[in-house]
């Protein structure tokens, strides 16, 4: 008869945990094993002089066709150039694609005019995937004597000196002036243009008191808009517009603040030429005697008097 074991001999519960476990304790003690060791492989890797020792070796490696860059496709790119693009990659066809820094391309390639961010996919089988999302300028915004590209949020869109065709393309987009423009203009500019004909004559939308809105129109004509109405107003300008063509009138200035109400300030008439003397003729027959008018003294041009000096014999009576 076997014998129980006594109190004593019996294993804690802590030993009797650790038997169970130990099956699963080898394989976790393994993998943190390997993790530490692909960890100091790793550091060791950017130590120069490993570097150095590797080169022989990675050079050995470059040099099969199947780890050089074989394309590089471009994409989403509309106002940055294709050629300023690859200029910040780095890289070319042929050279090895294990050398090609995906990391330090995208920081060249963020700091590029329009850019907002990058996706770079480098592939062993050689090609290079990169995908552009720019920041789009969508006004012009003056303020404070300076004039800045801005996206549809208001945010600066730095353009880095850009000049001629690219900058050219610009002076088409909506000018806003202002404080506050910036970040106003978005709805401002989309209500504008769903009304061609309005649109059309806008110059710069000018911003009052961070408030309400002022046109400027191509004639030098000033809309006034009201504040929080701007597209019930728009809306009423172009009706208006349609049927009585007043914007094509000389006017100075348009208010429409009151919604019942439109303020029309038309620019003054051109004042007639001032009328030249000398250039009257009036035809008078040979009066009578008795009838004949007193000799009347009449102003000398200037340049009359000079010729007079130049001839002191002359008759002053012809």
């Amino acid at each position: 008869m076997r014998v129980p074991p006594s109190p004593a001999d019996r294993p804690s519960r802590i030993g009797l945990f650790l038997r169970r476990q130990k099956r699963l304790l080898r394989p976790i003690t393994g993998l943190l094993f390997l993790a530490v060791l692909g960890g100091a492989g790793y550091i060791s890797l950017k130590i120069p002089a490993v570097q150095e020792q590797l080169a022989p070796l990675r050079d050995k490696l470059l040099g099969t066709s199947a780890l050089r860059v074989t394309s590089i496709h471009i994409d989403g790119a509309q106002l940055t150039s294709e050629q300023s693009i690859r200029d910040a990659l780095g890289v070319e066809v042929g050279d090895p694609v294990l050398d090609f820094s995906v990391s330090a391309a995208r920081e060249k390639l963020d700091t590029l005019p329009f850019v907002d961010h990058v996706t770079i996919e480098r592939h062993l089988s050689g090609e290079i995937d990169v995908h552009i999302t720019e920041r789009l300028p969508y006004a012009v915004w003056q303020h404070q004597g300076h004039f800045e590209l801005i996206d549809k949020q208001g945010n600066r869109v730095p353009d880095q000196g850009m000049t001629g065709k690219d900058a050219e393309a610009f002076t088409k987009l909506p000018l806003v002036v202002g404080d506050g423009a910036n970040t106003s203009a978005a709805s401002l500019i989309d209500i504008i243009a769903q009304e061609p004909d309005v649109k059309a004559r806008v110059t710069a939308a000018v911003r009052v008191s961070d408030r309400r809105w002022n046109l400027t129109l191509r004639d030098g004509a000033t809309v006034l808009l009201p504040e929080g109405e701007e597209a019930p107003a728009i809306h009423r300008l172009a009706k208006i517009n349609a049927t009585t063509r007043l914007l094509d009138r000389p006017v100075l200035l348009i208010d429409m603040r009151l919604p019942d109400r439109l303020t029309i300030k038309e620019k003054p008439p051109a004042s007639p030429p001032p009328s030249d003397a000398g250039n009257n003729t009036q035809d008078i027959s040979a009066p009578h005697k008795a009838d004949a008018p007193k000799p009347v003294s009449h102003p000398v041009h200037p340049a009359a008097k000079e010729a007079k000096k130049d001839n002191p014999e002359e008759n002053p009576d012809e």
